[in-house]
This record gives C-alpha cells, sequence and structure tokens, in this order.
C-alpha cells in the first residue's frame, strides 16, 4: 500500500470530478503499464500505485472515506484498500493484457464481502477496565429465497448474447484493442430474466443485527478489533469480510494519558514541600494511595506511583502515574498567618530588599521554627 497522497499520485486536485480522475488514471496506465516497460521495475511499482490510487478515488463512497480518514479509511484486514478490480474495466486489453490490474480477469468467480467499519466511542474508566457493548449492525443478509444467487428458485441464468458470457466487449482502435465492459450484463457474462421475487435480484437485503463486543482493558484511541466474518457478505460464494470496531476513548477529567502512563497534577501546600510529608493520591477505579513528598520538593516536580497506570491490552501489568505536584498559595490568610509568615520570609537567604535584623534569641533549627509557623 502507498504511502502518498492519492490525489498526488493522479496529479488532481482534490475537487477533481469523476471524468477527470478517470483521464487521469489513463494517461497513467498507458505510461507506466508492464507492457510497455518490460522488466522495468520502477514502472511495474508506480503502475500499481496508480492503480491503488484509482481504484479509491473512482469510488464515492471509498474516496468519501479517504477524504475523512486518509488511508486508514480505506485499508482492509490485508493492510491493502479494499480495491474491486472491476473498476478497472475499462481500460482493460489496452495492449491486449486481460485487465488494467496486470491479470486476467475471472469474470461472475467468487468474491470476497466488503470489510465494514464500526466507529465506538467509550469511556475513560471503561477502556481502564475493559467492558462489553452490543453493537446494531446493518449489513446485506444472504437472501433465504434465492440463497445469494439473485436467481428465482427453479430458473438459471443466461448467458449474455452481446458478450458471448465474456463480460467485456472488444474492438479496435486504430493499433489497440479495446475491451470495455458490457452494458447488457454489466461484466457478469450473465443476464437473469427471472430474479429472485425477495431480493428483487440483488442476492441479499439490507438487515440489522446484534453483535455483542468485548472491549479489553487498556485499549488506545485509534485502536480497533477486528470481528471476522461479520463484514458484507461475498458474491458468488466468496468468502465474508470483517467488521472493523474502531475504538475513541473519551478524555478523562483529572488524568492525561500517555500511553500506558497516566500523568496529573496535584495541589501541595507550601510547609509539605519544604518539609516534606505524605499525600494521598486518587488513582483509577476511585482509591487513593499514599505517597511520601521528599523534603525541599519543587513545584513541577514528578512524583512516580509505580503500577498505577492504565492495564497494558497484552494483559501484562500496568502502566505507571505520574504526579506532578504545584504548590498551592492560600488567597485568604488572617492576621497573624501574615505576620508569621512575614518573620518567616525575614530569614529567608538571597533577599532582593534590604537585609533584616533576625531575632537571634530562638537558635532551634531552620525546620523547627517552619513548623511553628504553619503548625
Amino acid at each position: 500500500m502507498t504511502s502518498r497522497d492519492y490525489y498526488e499520485v493522479l496529479a488532481v486536485d482534490r475537487s477533481a470530478s469523476e471524468s477527470q480522475i478517470k483521464s487521469a488514471y489513463r494517461k497513467l496506465a498507458l505510461k507506466y503499464h508492464p507492457d510497455r516497460n518490460p522488466d522495468d521495475k520502477a514502472a511495474e511499482e508506480k503502475f500499481k500505485e496508480t492503480a491503488e490510487a484509482y481504484g479509491v478515488l473512482a469510488d464515492p463512497q471509498k474516496r468519501a472515506r479517504y477524504d475523512q480518514f486518509g488511508h486508514a479509511g480505506v485499508t482492509g484486514a490485508s493492510g491493502r484498500p479494499d480495491v474491486d478490480t472491476s473498476i478497472f474495466s475499462d481500460f482493460g486489453d489496452l495492449f491486449g493484457f486481460g485487465d488494467a490490474t496486470g491479470g486476467k480477469r475471472r469474470r461472475g468467480g467468487p468474491a470476497r464481502g466488503t470489510d465494514l467499519r464500526y466507529d465506538l466511542s467509550i469511556s475513560f474508566n471503561e477502556a481502564a477496565k475493559g467492558t462489553e457493548t452490543t453493537l446494531q449492525i446493518p449489513r446485506m443478509e444472504v437472501c433465504e429465497r434465492c440463497h445469494g444467487t439473485s436467481v428465482e428458485p427453479g430458473k438459471q441464468p443466461e448467458t449474455c448474447p452481446q458478450c458471448a458470457g465474456r463480460g467485456q466487449v472488444r474492438y479496435q482502435q486504430g493499433f489497440l484493442t479495446v475491451a470495455r465492459t458490457c452494458g447488457q450484463c454489466r461484466g457478469q457474462g450473465k443476464i437473469i430474466k427471472h430474479p429472485c421475487t425477495n431480493c428483487h435480484g440483488q442476492g441479499g437485503l439490507e438487515q440489522s443485527r446484534k453483535l455483542t463486543v468485548k472491549i479489553p482493558a487498556g485499549i488506545a484511541t485509534g485502536q480497533q478489533l477486528r470481528l471476522q466474518g461479520e463484514g458484507e457478505h461475498g458474491s458468488a460464494g466468496g468468502p465474508t469480510g470483517d467488521l472493523y470496531v474502531v475504538v475513541q476513548v473519551e478524555e478523562h477529567d483529572f488524568f492525561r494519558r500517555d500511553g500506558d502512563d497516566l500523568w496529573c497534577e496535584i495541589s501541595i501546600s507550601f510547609p509539605t514541600l519544604v518539609l516534606g510529608g505524605e499525600i494521598s493520591i486518587p488513582t483509577l477505579g476511585d482509591k487513593t494511595k499514599k505517597r511520601k513528598v521528599p523534603p525541599g520538593t519543587q513545584p513541577d516536580s514528578r512524583l512516580p506511583v509505580r503500577g498505577e497506570g492504565m492495564p497494558r491490552i497484552s494483559g501484562r501489568g500496568r502502566g505507571d502515574l505520574y504526579v506532578v505536584v504545584q504548590a498551592e498559595v492560600p488567597t485568604k490568610l488572617s492576621a497573624e498567618q501574615k505576620e508569621l509568615l512575614q518573620q518567616l520570609d525575614d530569614t529567608m537567604p538571597n533577599k532582593c530588599s534590604k537585609p533584616q535584623t533576625r531575632d537571634t534569641s530562638d537558635d532551634r533549627p531552620f525546620f523547627d521554627r517552619v513548623k511553628d509557623i504553619f503548625g
């Protein structure tokens, strides 16, 4: 899968029309096709990149997902975009080959169902503890009457008389042999004259189903859960696609997440910062953890609390919690408190104002005098 912007690959604007995208692809496909560039690996890669970009931008739904989510919106289970190669039929056999992707087209054969995406928003606490939720997923279910064949039971599809079952109509254009999708059978090679009366020839009916999904503890925003076989049904007996549940975790009012670690800020009184002490720190699950504050702790210092972060999604332990301490500055003081603080300030070194004479009658250590001031 290319990491380049698909519009950049085709050299078109993001507002380009379908005809402009089609024209740009045709020009590049002719330029880089392997038949014109034998043994040229660079040209082959360019051709694949061009086909990949066109496969997304030529499909209105895939293009809308790409415009909204980028490459993540069109990436399938294989790690590559789920591109339906039938969209390249208009450019097939430009040089006598099967189709513009370089392979031989198999008309009407089994095709894998489309992958589905579901965006799920959960709370921070649900991500921390894990949860189980029920999803309502709409998808095309196989018609119970025709079992996905699109044909009324007892009837059979007929070979298309216009393309003789090939799915393509070929004609000469100068020195080129051009193949276009058959307009009568739409590339299927078959015509259904007796469509199923239940699904009207669609082979399936859109229905909504409920799925119970377990969300593991420690999941983070952007991570996805793959539910194999819960996507759209395949055609002509092809395998079912997958469902991808993409998780969005809501922000927490107090904790900030960084990977498996958590961060928070706590205001601590000046005496505790200076003298040291013990504080209670909130943790996940509405519990508190005791943590010692060393004497002389500075504002913005980081106090680690090991093993109190988010659970690791692997199930092996937890991250850490980091507490950033801030000095709690009181806004209302009594006259006595102000006087005591002034006395403390007068004893502090490196004062910018004129030095004050300290009362030397109290010869106790400095921290003992501070304890008396703050109680």
